[in-house]
């Protein structure tokens, strides 16, 4: 038998407390976590001692159960700081890390979970395959999979997935993720139509089977055994095969998309055998439970680090605040989380918006953050790195107040980086999330899974301050911020979006994309009544059929301050307003969109929008797109320009007939004398015509994070 909490209370009390810590920074108790040491240990020391009596712990749960235990015997509050210092490795948990209020630390005496030094530890949701033997015979090779040149297929036996208790849609080797067999291996593959639905039908009911051109039928006998992704709208739907018709085209799921499939929208196959062409491919028999991995011919995949996620989150943070039950004043610093999916659990969809769907309604919302808290207060979370997921990174749901997400790395994500808030409006305050910060975070490279996640998903929660991050390669919305369409009761007032820089957003840098529509680098809903949006810089923000905005003011969105943005090369225009109320643009630069620069939709008998003192540079497509015709909004003080001249329409207005209807009295079309916008550079001459006009000229130089966030063994 181990030593009890008990005992190893009493000897970290009477040996550590009060000494300097290993950084000679922090005085306090210390507690050291190693994958080297032993829960039967002390966990005083960095190391074990020669003779391995005594030494680290090998688990942060066990250091937490000591915390707790100190803290229920001084009887709380603490009088100094908790550190727990976690050597570097990784330490892959059968279950997440769990903190709870019994863990909580204070103001002047935090509970500090750190880095040790300069070390990186991993805490990882995933499990290492190991075991692997080369496939020799036709027999042991999957379904319609011929030899490919060049190649060798190894193949792993996972009785829990022959069980139906694991499945997994990611695999990562030597910390890179792998190709899940595809068909096709790029690009994307368009709906020819869909079978007996009438052209009138709902577009919010989604089918359970569309046609495809015969020749986009993979030739494996194992199609019942796979899924079709497929984009639609703003989202994607996962639908596992049922049938599959080659005479007809006709591909039949187990669930229905989540809306009504339109020809044209892009889809994919996976975890197809016959896909299984090129080396670094994978394909799951979930019957069998086999695992076959394609490599080179003189790769071994036992000489290397193969992963795969088994747990949807690694480290939860379980407050209760309903019941006033907070975890409050714990910093965590310079730790690394991964290996982390979800999936619908018994192969159903999701609740919202029905269980037989494939996916989400929007931002792919029901994901849950591999890190999860909820009466969170006070607490700091530093120097981290998100990676390697399946899931949202880091999310903040119920009742969290005053926490701040500083310098983290967010890379390789199923779906998004941040959430903060929930769907739905909580009546009691101390069960609202509001007052927290996002800062100097660079979150990138997302959406892999669930392609319509977000960079940063703020729900029904106020007061939060998003500044100074990178926000980029995400196939939908860089920011989202509000979850009230229309005009009730919203709580996402009061929120400032800062010095972000935001790009890549529906078409990443490689050139993928784009898959889905209706997206902005921000996308607000609702009544938000000051918030503000200022000195951003967005850019390469682009839509499907429709939709690639900087800024989309979509349903309801009313109150908000958009000023001193600088917007560059969307799809359908810089600004969007579909419908809300007394909106001010200002002082803004919108450059270079596509189809039209500026654009509002639906006519309401109140003040729309009021955009002053903007600047609306362009070479292509209208000025002016959508619904202009009730004149419920203030446009003013602004500078027009068309790089190369040529005809201007105002809503398919003359200047003349547009302000005689009294807009843009003071405005002029007129070059606005950049330095240089082809090269990017938004400067104003001195003699530019917008600084007569009261344009204020705005830095942006400092805009993401304000220092290197990339860390030591991070992607």
């Amino acid at each position: 038998m181990g030593r009890s909490v008990s005992l190893i209370f009493l000897t970290v009390v009477m040996i550590v407390a009060g000494q300097d810590g290993a950084e000679g920074q922090r005085k306090g108790i210390i507690l050291y976590v190693s994958p080297k040491g032993s829960d039967d240990w002390s966990g005083q020391r960095p190391v074990a001692t020669r003779g391995r009596k005594d030494g680290p712990f090998a688990t942060l749960q066990k250091a937490l159960d000591v915390v707790a235990e100190i803290k229920k015997r001084r009887q709380n509050p603490l009088r100094s700081p908790i550190v727990i210092y976690v050597r570097g490795g990784v330490y892959y948990l059968k279950e997440p890390v769990r903190v709870g209020p019994e863990h909580s630390g204070t103001k002047e005496s935090p509970l500090v979970i750190a880095a040790y030094r300069n070390e990186r530890p991993v805490l990882s949701g995933g499990r290492l395959i190991t075991g692997w033997e080369p496939v020799k015979s036709a027999g042991d090779r999957p379904p319609s999979w011929k030899p490919i040149r060049n190649t060798r297929l190894w193949r792993v036996y996972l009785p829990e997935v022959s069980e139906g208790k694991w499945f997994f849609r990611q695999l990562w080797v030597d910390g890179k993720r792998t190709q899940r067999a595809r068909y096709p291996n790029k690009g994307y593959l368009k709906v020819k139509g869909l079978k007996d639905i009438p052209p009138d039908a709902p577009w919010h009911r989604g089918v359970t089977e569309f046609i495809a051109d015969i020749q986009d039928i993979p030739q494996s006998s194992d199609l019942d055994r796979g899924e079709v992704v497929v984009m639609n709208r703003w989202v994607e739907s996962r639908l596992p095969i049922k049938e599959v018709n080659r005479e007809t085209g006709v591909l039949t799921f187990t669930l229905r998309s989540v809306f009504r499939l339109d020809p044209g929208d892009y889809f994919y196959y996976e975890n197809i055998a016959g896909a299984l062409d090129q080396p670094g491919e994978w394909y799951l028999d979930r019957t069998k439970g086999i695992l076959y991995y394609l490599a080179d011919a003189n790769w071994n995949p036992n000489t290397a680090e193969v992963v795969a996620p088994f747990l949807s989150q690694v480290f939860v943070m379980d407050g209760k605040p309903e019941k006033g039950e907070l975890v409050e004043h714990i910093r965590i610093e310079g730790l690394t989380f991964s290996h982390t999916e979800w999936v619908f659990p018994d192969g159903k969809g999701p609740v919202w918006p029905a269980e037989d769907a494939g996916g989400f309604a929007q931002a792919a919302v029901g994901v849950p953050g591999a890190v999860w808290g909820a009466g969170v207060r006070d607490c700091v979370f530093q120097n981290c790195v998100f990676t390697r997921m399946g899931t949202y990174g880091l999310e903040l749901s119920r009742g969290c107040k005053r926490n701040k997400i500083r310098y983290c790395l967010f890379r390789d994500l199923g779906a998004g980086g941040i959430k903060i808030g929930e769907q739905g409006i909580r009546e009691k305050d101390e069960e609202r999330t509001e007052d927290n910060e996002i800062s100097d975070c660079d979150i990138g490279y997302g959406g892999l899974l669930f392609h319509s996640a977000v960079g940063i998903w703020i729900g029904q929660s106020g007061n939060n301050k998003i500044v100074h991050n990178r926000i980029h390669n995400f196939y939908y919305t860089g920011i989202s911020i509000g979850w009230t369409w229309g005009y009730e009761q919203s709580l996402a007032g009061g929120n400032r979006v800062e010095f972000n820089h935001v790009h890549h957003i529906g078409v990443r840098e490689d050139g993928d994309g784009p898959i889905l529509s209706d997206m902005g680098g921000i996308y607000t809903l609702g009544i938000q009544s000051g918030t503000v949006i200022r000195n951003n810089l967005w850019h390469d923000i682009a839509g499907y059929r429709y939709g690639g905005w900087g800024i989309y003011f979509d349903e309801g969105s009313s109150g908000i301050l958009a000023e001193n943005n600088l917007v560059i090369r969307t799809t359908h225009g810089g600004f969007h307003q579909h419908y809300g109320r007394e909106n001010t643009v200002r002082n803004n630069i919108f450059a270079f969109a596509r189809d039209h620069q500026i654009q509002a939709s639906r006519p309401e008998p109140h003040l729309r929008f009021r955009f002053i003192g903007n600047i609306v540079y362009w070479k292509e497509g209208e000025l002016l797109a959508g619904n202009f015709g009730d004149m419920n909004f203030e446009f003013d003080r602004n500078v027009y320009w068309r790089e190369g001249g040529g005809a201007i329409s105002f809503a398919g207005m003359t200047w003349e007939q547009w302000r005689q209807k009294g807009m843009d009295q003071r405005s002029v079309i007129a070059d606005p004398l950049f330095v240089n916008p082809s090269a990017g550079n938004f400067r104003l001459r001195k003699n530019s015509p917008a600084l007569a006009l009261g344009f204020q000229p705005f830095d942006l130089s400092s805009v993401g994070p304000r220092k290197r966030i990339r860390r030591k063994g991070s992607p």
